[in-house]
């Protein structure tokens, strides 16, 4: 979606929504940095002052994150986002993976009842490319391939709220996945993928017990590898064996 000139009263409350729409939208993905401020004074046809004062409220929100000298950041999708990560930062890996793990296997179980066949098709799709970013031995790559992964799981589920609450929980653990989800396990434990291909085969079948069930094993072996992990962050989550089970 292109930037519109701003012409009305409340310039501020419109460029706010307009870059409310451009971050919802996924024009600017979350992880991405946004058009330097001289570039969006002149695509919004606003003053400066206008633009820093749009984009402070949305620092102030939480959906946008400023870095010094490198510029601002997009960090939450929407301010339902930004309040998730609020309270993940005041909670324990551990009970984060656990709201993700529960959200994973209801998502699960409903995707082999309801999916489609274009579900499968994105679902196989998906599958791929996190094997193909394993391969590539870019843990960055594999976290987001294995991500997506999960989240095309949530879409096939036809239940909007619930994949909005997952993308947002997952975009909100990105950030931690690097740190909290790495250990020192054999790589087949990390790539798992018969275990992802479990995930698709039984929502294929169309059944939700074998679903529900590969999703538990999978993440059980998330889970073990987690409670080994120093809760401290101290751990940077990168090992030499290969990227991390997320």
């Amino acid at each position: 979606m292109p930037l519109r000139s701003a012409a009305r009263t409340n310039l501020v409350d419109l460029v706010i929504a307009q870059m409310e729409s451009l971050i919802s939208d996924g024009e600017w993905k979350v992880g991405e940095k946004i058009p330097a401020e001289p570039l969006l004074v002149e695509q919004l046809a606003v003053g400066r002052n206008t633009v820093r004062e749009a984009v402070r409220a949305l620092v102030h929100t939480g959906m946008l994150e400023p870095r010094q000298g490198d510029g601002t950041y997009v960090r939450a999708s929407s301010d339902f986002g930004a309040a998730v990560q609020r309270r993940l930062r005041r909670a324990g890996a551990i009970e984060a993976y656990e709201v993700r793990a529960s959200l994973e296997r209801d998502a699960a179980r409903h995707a082999a009842a309801r999916r489609t066949e274009d579900d499968l098709v994105t679902l196989r799709a998906a599958l791929v490319e996190r094997d193909r970013a394993w391969q590539s031995g870019n843990i960055a790559a594999f976290i987001d391939a294995d991500v997506a992964f999960h989240r095309t799981v949530a879409d096939a589920a036809h239940n909007s709220v619930l994949a909005d609450l997952y993308g947002h929980l997952s975009d909100a653990l990105r950030e931690t996945l690097h740190s909290v989800v790495a250990a020192p396990v054999p790589d087949a434990v990390r790539h798992q993928l018969d275990a992802h291909e479990a995930i698709v085969d039984a929502i294929e079948a169309r059944d939700p017990e074998a679903a529900e069930a590969a999703v538990l094993a999978h993440l059980a072996e998330g889970m073990a590898a987690l409670r080994d992990q120093p809760q401290d962050g101290t751990d940077d989550g990168m090992h030499s064996g290969g990227a991390a089970h997320v």
